[in-house]
């Protein structure tokens, strides 16, 4: 995989492969994940506890979305860019009220505050692109293209 070749790409590609690293330790160590999340791991699991379905199901979707992510950046997928900050912005509110409601312990919010800053890193990395474009190129790497704005590739 080539590297990212853009700002936003960059901000991506960090999230990409985390939820992927993070993906893969929820499925092979689940304690971990938890208490990484702040959740208790009682020595025993009472009979109808579905925490270790429900932390491998939600492993397994990170883990995909890392690869789905890191996909859009080996092809600068840039409307994708964009759909994600729109998307995580809203993760940022739904996880911030499951902690404020008490439905989450409060160092969930950790998780809260990556979602959004990192719509928040690629907005910013969208916004530097675009005007870089319009910019056109200068400096020593003046002859290294710069993506458009809207380019798919």
């Amino acid at each position: 995989m080539r590297l990212p070749r853009s700002g936003a790409g960059w901000t991506v590609a960090v999230f990409g492969l985390l939820a992927l690293l993070l993906g893969a330790l929820g499925l092979i160590w689940p304690e971990t994940q938890l208490r990484l999340l702040g959740f208790e791991v009682p020595a025993e699991r009472a009979p109808g506890d579905y925490t270790g379905t429900f932390l491998t199901a939600a492993s397994m979707a990170s883990f995909n979305m890392g690869v789905y992510y890191l996909l859009a950046v080996a092809t600068e997928w840039r409307p994708f860019y964009r759909f994600t900050v729109w998307f995580r912005l809203v993760t940022f509110t739904v996880f911030t009220i499951a902690v404020l409601s008490d439905v989450a312990p409060g160092r969930f919010f950790g998780v809260a505050a990556w979602e959004g800053l990192g719509a928040l890193a690629t907005a910013a990395g969208l916004w530097w692109d675009a005007r870089r474009a319009t910019a056109g190129p200068t400096g020593p790497n003046a002859s290294v293209p710069v993506p458009a704005p809207d380019a798919a590739r």
